[in-house]
């Protein structure tokens, strides 16, 4: 629930990764299978000193005359669109977020012999692309609204560490999503995605 004033938001949201190309869902509408949510529990694995943070990271030079000693004009040089959060959850359908989404085999116990899942620790030149969806059940034009990102094409490229002896802190993966340029977008603001967020409901 949000309350007024609504643009002051304060909640969590939920990542949501898939295969590039697959249909981002309409606000309010769960999404389908291939929507592969980052957390066994979503949010509830997302370490509380961080949630997930959208970082629109810019580079700029700037320019000056030789009669002023001032800046005239800026230019952009570089732009990205990062997505960061800290995972506590260290089951390995979720540590292959962190290893290039490597597979997880899942090998049943037998007469004498115990079950096992196990995961590569080596990603290889190639970065596997996904579709990121960042989705939250807020909004800042109403109570009971929502709004998501959609970003169409993210690579992970952070370098996820782990610390695996430190008893009353659990072990965490910090993942960090570079958006990629979509050249496929409906118009160059739309190129690393977009932000939707619901701001009436829909008529009778």
């Amino acid at each position: 629930m949000n309350s007024a004033p609504y643009e002051v938001i304060a909640a969590p949201f939920t990542l949501w990764v898939a295969t590039v190309g697959t249909v981002f869902p309409l606000i309010g509408v769960a999404p389908v299978v291939a929507w592969i949510k980052v957390g066994t529990s979503g949010d509830l694995n997302y370490d509380r000193g961080e949630g997930v943070t959208v970082e629109h990271r810019q580079s700029t030079s700037p320019w000056r005359s030789s009669g002023d000693t001032g800046t005239r004009k800026n230019f952009r040089t570089e732009e990205d669109l990062i997505v960061r959060l800290k995972l506590v959850d260290i089951t390995l359908e979720q540590y292959a977020l962190a290893l290039n989404h490597n597979t997880v085999t899942d090998t049943a116990p037998g007469v004498g012999s115990i079950g096992t899942r196990k995961i590569g620790l080596s990603r290889g030149a190639s970065i596997v692309t996904k579709a990121l969806l960042i989705r939250g059940d807020v909004s800042p034009y109403g109570d009971l609204f929502g709004m998501q990102f959609e970003i169409p094409l993210a690579q992970q490229v952070g370098s996820a560490q782990i610390a695996l002896a430190k008893p009353g802190e659990p072990a965490g993966l910090s993942l960090e999503f570079m958006a990629l340029v979509d050249t496929t977008a409906g118009s160059a603001e739309e190129r690393f995605g977009r932000l939707i967020a619901q701001d009436a409901a829909a008529l009778p």
